[in-house]
């Protein structure tokens, strides 16, 4: 078992309040085992696959994991190195918002427009220009304003009001990566 767990992630730094909550039961986990476990940010997906090589090669007790966009459908079977501690938000992070829409309704309130959401089983079938459209869409006259124009402010409270079971159950990709830490820390 690792000393720590390290994610690196895309994103600005201001998402790691809401990744903690999101994540809450993997970091309780990990603490219960006196494992530590950080949250590392990058401003870009290429930013952080690069900081993620360095954790590989320092290897200092620690299991980095690399957590990204993948920006476009994911193939079946990315050929990518460090396979086991690659994953993806699929198509990108917003993706995971349409897993709980009711979190994004009560969070948006009056005027939020849940129905202009595209809804799929598996939201990382979706599209990343749907999640686009439809977020805008649905946020655009509600009482918050558009996702778009506030995404440094709502993105981490949208990442900690989602319901965590919610997200596994519709993003195979997230169910794999809490699979993997899960399993890591036993």
């Amino acid at each position: 078992m690792p000393a720590e767990i390290h994610i690196y992630f895309e994103g600005d730094k201001l998402l790691k309040p809401g990744f903690d909550t999101l994540f809450g039961e993997l970091k309780k986990r990990a603490r219960d085992k006196r494992c530590g476990f950080r949250l590392i940010n990058s401003k870009s997906g290429e930013e952080a696959r690069q900081d993620f090589e360095t954790a590989l090669k320092a290897s200092r007790g620690a299991w980095p994991i690399l957590l990204r966009d993948s920006e476009g459908p994911l193939r079946r079977n990315p050929a990518v190195p460090h396979r086991d501690r690659v994953f993806w938000m699929v198509e990108m992070m917003e993706a995971w918002f349409h897993a709980d829409p009711a979190a994004l309704e009560k969070f948006y309130g009056a005027r939020f427009q849940k129905s202009v959401l595209k809804t799929h089983l598996n939201v990382e079938k979706i599209p990343k220009k749907d999640l686009e459209k439809g977020l805008a869409a649905a946020t655009r006259k509600s009482k918050k304003g558009n996702y778009y124009d506030q995404k440094t402010s709502h993105g981490p409270q949208l990442l900690a009001a989602l319901d965590t079971a919610l997200v596994r159950q519709a993003a195979p990709n997230c169910e794999r990566l809490f699979q993997a830490i899960l399993t890591h820390l036993h």
